[in-house]
């Protein structure tokens, strides 16, 4: 190994080192630890969480005109996204059968977690249940074409 690379390899695990003790250092300022993978805090956080909440009429009357007005052009994508699963459920349920391809798991790919956050309103919950959603429908509805070129595409790279 040339010794720039192993100085650039130094650096890498230097920065590693320099950047778990940062993020040690914020969990203890947050009062938090990980627990097979998810974030578990102190049990005062949530009476801290409800103290900065923001109550939902304040939340709304804060809010600027531009705001509001395109609210119903963000939520009304739940349209196509309501008729898109439905043509890939049934493209999926007719063809991945006849052509032998493994079904796509629509749950892998939804994360619906931000609920437990009790400094949201219900709206700002209804707007993050509404991202994680559009987000992961998306994810999921580009794997369907992406598994059913990799059994039909006569095209293999190498």
């Amino acid at each position: 190994m040339s010794s720039r690379v192993a100085d650039l390899v130094e650096k890498i695990r230097s920065l590693e080192s320099e950047n778990e003790l940062e993020l040690s250092r914020r969990r203890d300022d947050l009062k938090c630890r990980v627990e097979q993978g998810r974030a578990r805090f102190e049990d005062d956080m949530p009476l801290r969480h409800r103290q900065v909440k923001v109550v939902l009429v304040r939340y709304i009357a804060s809010a600027s005109l531009l705001v509001i007005l395109r609210a119903p052009l963000i939520y009304a994508l739940i349209i196509p996204f309501v008729m898109l699963d439905l043509f890939v459920s049934v493209y999926q349920a007719v063809c991945f059968p006849i052509y032998k391809i493994s079904k796509v798991k629509c749950s892998d790919f939804f994360m619906f977690d931000r609920d437990h956050m009790a400094y949201l309103n219900a709206l700002e919950k209804l707007n993050c249940a509404y991202c994680a959603y559009g987000n992961g429908f998306l994810s999921y509805v580009r794997e369907i074409p992406s598994r059913t070129g990799a059994v039909l595409v006569p095209i293999k790279h190498s």
